[in-house]
């Protein structure tokens, strides 16, 4: 068992979200590359840019970045505020600690979000364990993903490209 009283604990970034969303990406938490640049993804080789630049042409530096993923009404959060972790992984989030966003607050504000998807296994559990049992509303389609950390290279490029795109341009 880890001490997580010597540890510190990291938080989450405010969303990146337009109020016309209508797709919501949620990752677990920022990892320690995010956390120092403080801006989503931030490790160079997550392919989550990358994803985004096929799909919809994301390009620029982070803000244009930002900006070109709300005019394409795609919003992306995690599902955790904060939570002790050593490093950046998710294996070593200590559940224990996790705190959950709000999501009743954001999702009664974005109302207009018919898919949550799931940058990886850890967000979809975290959110499940986590968000689904206190959630009083009836949440939008969630739609498991394949991670876009390079931790998990298990898939090619372009097979979590197409996983990627059936969810982001269905009914686009």
């Amino acid at each position: 068992m880890v001490n997580t009283e010597r540890m510190k604990s990291s938080a989450g970034f405010p969303p990146i979200a337009g109020a016309d969303a209508n797709i919501l990406i949620l990752g677990s938490l920022p990892g320690q590359k995010s956390l120092l640049a403080g801006q989503y993804y931030a490790h160079r080789q997550n392919i989550f840019w990358r994803i985004m630049a096929a799909t919809f042409g994301v390009a620029g530096d982070y803000s244009e970045r930002c900006r070109q993923l709300i005019a394409s009404r795609v919003a992306v959060w995690d599902v955790l505020a904060s939570s002790v972790r050593a490093g950046s992984m998710d294996a070593d989030i200590q559940i224990e600690t996790a705190q959950a966003n709000d999501f009743a607050g954001f999702l009664s504000m974005h109302s207009q979000i018919e898919r949550i998807g799931f940058n990886g296994q850890k967000a979809e559990q975290l959110f499940r364990n986590l968000v689904v049992p206190e959630y009083k509303a009836i949440l939008p389609e969630l739609v498991s993903l394949p991670s876009t950390s390079p931790a998990h290279a298990a898939l090619s490029f372009d097979k979590k490209l197409k996983i990627w795109n059936n969810m982001l341009l269905r009914n686009a």
